[in-house]
């Protein structure tokens, strides 16, 4: 097919990527510019690669490179990551997609219709995941689940104690828990913020 569908489908596919699944399940404006950003710089390049004489190798290296960069201002989720990928990958089809058949255009469209299915809240439950710092020592995991649970209005999923100070008579935790849907009034909806600064001492 010739390239200008092939860059129109990839635009269609990261409009509904982007627009059509993360920002109404995850309300993260912020990571939109990032995601589209990503798809077409990559889908330019890749393009760029194809009617240069570099190697599309050398290209895909370069990409490789660059999907193993962590930036030091936000950890990201992992479904965030997801997306991120998927992003990238639709600009790589898009990019390189010079053949004759609609191999591309499946591969674009199964591409999105993964992301839509695993990332969908049958599939995968919402859940946060935030340091807790408990103004009370909980030794016994039984009862720090417990006070979780109504502290955070939610089914605790999985904690962690990263450090329980029995002198000053506090908890550390790494606590991951589902909020309840009649109670979780966040803006940026659940799952948004992971690890993100402590709930302070808190009872």
């Amino acid at each position: 097919m010739p390239s200008y569908v092939a860059h129109l489908a990839d635009l269609v596919a990261v409009s509904v990527l982007v627009f059509g699944l993360f920002l109404p399940r995850h309300r993260r404006p912020e990571l939109v510019v990032a995601y589209l950003t990503t798809n077409v710089g990559v889908l330019a390049v890749a393009s760029a690669l194809t009617t240069s004489t570099v190697g599309a190798g050398l290209g895909l290296g370069l990409f490789g490179i660059l999907s193993i960069i962590r930036l030091r201002s936000e950890e990201l989720a992992q479904h965030e990551i997801a997306y991120y990928f998927a992003a990238l990958t639709l600009g790589l089809l898009g990019g390189l997609g010079t053949g004759t058949n609609a191999l591309d255009l499946g591969l674009m469209a199964a591409v999105v219709a993964v992301v839509a299915i695993g990332d969908h809240r049958r599939i995968a439950p919402r859940s946060r995941s935030q340091h807790v710092l408990l103004d009370r020592a909980h030794p016994s995991e039984t009862t720090l689940r417990a006070h979780l649970a109504g502290l955070l209005e939610g089914e605790v999923v999985a904690v962690r104690v990263i450090k329980l100070d029995l002198v000053n008579d506090t908890t550390l935790v790494d606590v991951r828990w589902r909020p309840d849907e009649a109670a979780s009034t966040d803006p940026d909806g659940p799952g948004s913020s992971p690890r993100t600064a402590a709930l302070g001492a808190v009872r």
